[in-house]
């Protein structure tokens, strides 16, 4: 496999993540001397061109930690509803992803985080369950985490979820979810926002919570 040099926090660097039987398309991009490597599980009808998670990407890559957004599902498989909900492929899609990124010797030996948002935060934290990803910080945007609750008490990574005060009723999921995180751990509600961040103001402090987080456990 050929391997770019370790990318800027301006450069895109398109990569074919060979996922099981089949290959995603992936966005690294790693600043020099990066403390981590966080990749992105986005939510349902969502792909690696997510504005949102690229926003909290950006910010991220400032903090000198490196990014991987990449499309959990094919094409094809992203026209079946069914696909988009489908968690259980999510993770091991997920995992597939980890186990990718190990494998580089440009990128393999950073500690890896997850950022999850909707029903990619629930596939994050399914993937951070399994000891073979080894992860070591999950961050969880708006997260779908109550499909996750079967496994809450296995993540030991350090978790943060980031939840929106007038999102009902997620947060109400992810205060219950919260309580039975096996590891580290933070909510951090923000005052007023519902599902998608969309007030002013309210997508930075998203970002600015992940970057700490990660910066902070990554390290």
């Amino acid at each position: 496999m050929d391997e770019p040099n370790q990318s800027t926090t301006g450069s895109e660097s398109i990569q074919a993540i060979d996922v099981g039987d089949v290959e995603l398309e992936g966005d690294l991009r790693v600043p020099e001397g990066a403390s981590g490597l966080v990749l992105f599980a986005h939510g349902s009808g969502s792909s690696r061109h997510s504005p949102r998670n690229n926003f909290v990407a950006e910010r991220l890559r400032e903090r000198g930690v490196g990014t991987l957004l990449f499309d959990l599902l094919t094409e094809a498989e992203d026209r079946d509803p069914d696909a988009r909900f489908d968690i259980d492929l999510l993770t091991e899609r997920l995992v597939g992803a980890t186990e990718w990124v190990r494998e580089r010797s440009d990128v393999g030996d950073l500690a890896v985080g997850y950022f999850g948002s909707s029903t990619g935060a629930a596939a994050a934290l399914r993937a951070a369950a399994r000891p073979e990803t080894d992860v070591g910080a999950v961050v969880s945007r708006g997260g779908r985490v109550d499909m996750a609750e079967a496994v809450l008490g296995d993540v030991t990574a350090a978790t943060l979820f980031v939840v929106g005060g007038a999102d009902h009723p997620v947060r109400e999921w992810n205060e219950a979810a919260f309580e039975q995180l096996g590891g580290d751990r933070s909510l951090e509600v923000v005052p007023g926002a519902g599902h998608l961040f969309e007030g002013e103001g309210q997508l930075e402090t998203v970002a600015d919570h992940a970057a700490d987080w990660f910066a902070e456990h990554l390290a």
